[in-house]
């Protein structure tokens, strides 16, 4: 069964760049194992150990862990852009300590965690972090279980039937309602994932009362395995995952286990036992661990979204070699290591020692990421122009030596933002989102010239840059609410309800504070493409706004690309013209705002393209800047150079 669900996994990764349900049948199967475990335990009147008993889980599973996160950490640094080294040192400790599955839930909601979740080499150990908490937390239940039962005078397998049956009831219900409401979050839930587990020992519980007729087990076994194999194909796994379809691949384990040893030649079992299966189920752990990050380098290195047929037979082959060689060389060696099972005070300082293995490196790489990450951004006007390199007049005087900003480390962290908090007059009245997101920079009270707000998504938080330094000069107060992901449509829904709900939080704060001005984006790219859109709900928002008598300025988006203009110039070269956007492939020649030019007396537009891009391109780096810091939002250090064109087309709408 593990050498099957490690195939589903491996196959399905490889070549359909789909989620198979193998995950599933793996969370299960170990559930089931675990329960028969403790009640064989609790039957013969063996003490539980608990200490003994995680100090044997973990080391059977650390060493392989580290191994394998060890080499992802080296290739990382050897191969990997530095843009991504950020995120994969994060990923590399929260595999390490079994939270990988909260730290891509966190990166599945934090809008500007970009790309750094979609394509770590150590992304597929979030499922192993969830069977670790559980391999904690299902220790302890049976514990309690066997205390109460003694106590109450209770039978234990009936206890656990009920506690087990408990927690599969909440933990779907649960899980269906989550993922109804956000998958992205659900996928990696340990709570939403509970009810596998539970199912899978309510099954250990209770297979001594499934005797079935053995022809009955023959085919119950047989469909159990095609309606397993076949649950990647027929469903949307990624997509709908873990919510009550997930019942489909579990069930389906579970049909094959009912159906049992048949003793006919036409039973699945005869298949399953035979000798390449049982093998490969032996060093399922190891596969599974090596593939992912097999692949994904190698998707990297070969710049491709997806493996062909040669490319995923060699990663398929690479994987099943080292996962021999570890199995045979590291795992098998450590697992039967009499000085380590001698004693509990031996297993924990092997455990340690295999933490340590990993997690030396990984700390010294951290610092000296986290030392090139916090050394400050020092751009001068002479080596580091940016967008000062398109003006008229313009003298070139960057050195030989000046390096392109921001670094590969700083990249990622080149967002732009206020300092001080809305307070005092600034205060927002309601709405702890609005709170939280709401920042201020201004002169001492009562002296601002003006008070404008920047509003909308990260497109107008990247273009702040250009604002503040504006700002600074001319003495404005300057307020920013911005929210990733959610464009400022308080008159139109957006289809989000919690952007809406901070819109309309923000459509009363600017209804408070009747700001001069709100500054935010009019228009919106589509990637690699001259298609340009209007902003979503602009024209109702400039309505609404006008009838409380506050003036907008909109801003024309910058181009936008399906590939990561940053990790390209890095890997490519910042000259590489592979890199550049042909602009009349990417900016139409009249923006989406052209036809409400004119159409409302509160609104005006600014158009800064001339300032990202040249005649014929738009490269990714600009005046020995990195003009984009990914695929759609330009990098704070260049955005910044952008003040001296914004302070000019501002001047020419508004006067000084």
């Amino acid at each position: 069964m593990r050498a099957l669900a490690v195939l589903m996994v491996v196959s399905y990764h490889v070549w359909f760049g789909r989620v198979s349900g193998g995950v599933d049948v793996f969370l299960f199967i170990s559930a089931f194992l675990m329960t028969l475990q403790f009640v064989r335990r609790h039957d013969r009147g063996a003490p539980a150990a608990l200490g003994r008993h995680y100090l044997h889980v973990f080391w059977r599973l650390l060493p392989m862990a580290a191994l394998v996160i060890l080499t992802v950490i080296l290739a990382g640094w050897a191969f990997l852009p530095a843009t991504r080294w950020g995120g994969l040192i994060t990923q590399a400790w929260s595999s390490l300590f079994y939270v990988e599955n909260w730290t891509l839930k966190a990166l599945a909601v934090d809008y500007y965690a970009g790309n750094h979740a979609l394509a770590s080499p150590l992304q597929h150990f979030w499922s192993l972090s969830i069977q670790g908490q559980v391999f904690i937390l299902w220790p302890l239940i049976f514990l309690a279980a066997s205390w109460i039962a003694r106590r109450r005078g209770l039978g234990y397998k009936k206890l656990l039937t009920w506690v087990f049956g408990a927690v599969f009831v909440l933990s779907l219900a649960f899980s269906a309602w989550y993922t109804a409401t956000s998958q992205g979050e659900a996928y990696f839930d340990t709570f939403a994932r509970l009810w596998e587990f539970a199912l899978g020992s309510l099954l250990a519980l209770g297979l001594k009362f499934l005797n079935l007729p053995r022809a009955l087990r023959v085919v119950l076994g047989w469909a159990g395995i095609v309606a397993m194999l076949s649950c990647g194909f027929l469903v949307d796994v990624q997509g709908a995952f873990p919510g009550v379809i997930a019942l489909w691949p579990t069930l389906s384990a579970a049909a094959v286990i009912i159906a049992g040893d048949t003793g006919s030649r036409f039973g699945v079992d005869r298949v399953l036992s035979s000798r390449p299966l049982r093998s490969l189920g032996g060093m399922s752990y190891a596969l599974y661990l090596w593939h992912w990050p097999i692949l994904v380098l190698a998707l990297t290195h070969f710049d491709r979204e997806n493996a062909d047929g040669r490319l995923g037979v060699a990663v398929v082959l690479l994987a099943l070699v080292l996962a021999y060689l570890s199995s045979r060389f590291v795992e098998k060696p450590l697992r039967s290591w009499t000085w380590a099972a001698a004693r509990v005070r031996h297993a924990a300082l092997a455990c340690v020692a295999a933490v340590v293995v990993a997690a030396a490196p990984l700390g010294g790489w951290q610092l000296i990421y986290n030392a090139k990450l916090s050394a400050p951004i020092t751009a001068s006007e002479r080596d580091n122009p940016g967008a000062l390199a398109l003006e008229s007049g313009y003298i070139d005087q960057v050195g030989e030596d000046a390096p392109v900003l921001p670094s590969p480390e700083q990249i990622a962290q080149d967002w732009v933002s206020l300092a001080g908090k809305c307070d005092g007059p600034f205060a927002p009245d309601a709405g702890q989102d609005l709170n939280e997101r709401c920042a201020f920079q201004g002169p001492a009270d009562g002296t601002a010239t003006k008070t404008v707000m920047v509003l909308g998504h990260s497109h107008a938080e990247q273009i702040m840059a250009a604002i503040k330094p504006v700002a600074e000069e001319r003495n404005w107060n300057l307020v920013s609410a911005l929210r990733g992901g959610c464009a400022f449509s308080p008159v139109e829904p957006t289809g989000n309800d919690e952007c809406d709900s901070f819109n309309q939080d923000v459509r009363g704060y600017v209804d408070k504070v009747k700001p001069d001005l709100v500054i935010t984006m009019a228009t919106e790219s589509v990637p690699d493409s001259p298609d340009e859109e209007l902003g979503r709900g602009f024209e109702s928002m400039v309505e609404d706004l006008g009838e409380m008598g506050v003036n907008v300025l909109g801003i024309r988006d910058n181009p936008r690309s399906a590939t990561n203009m940053a990790e390209c110039a890095l890997q490519r070269g910042d000259d590489s013209p592979d890199c550049a956007l042909v602009r009349s492939q990417v900016l139409a020649k009249t923006p989406a705002y052209a036809g409400l030019d004119g159409a409302h007396h509160n609104v005006r537009f600014m158009d800064l393209s001339d300032r990202i891009c040249l005649r014929e391109s738009c490269p990714p780096v600009l005046g020995n800047v990195r003009v984009y810091l990914d695929a759609n939002h330009l990098s704070g250090t260049y955005a910044t150079t952008l003040s001296t064109a914004f302070a000019r087309d501002f001047t020419r709408l508004y006067g000084g």
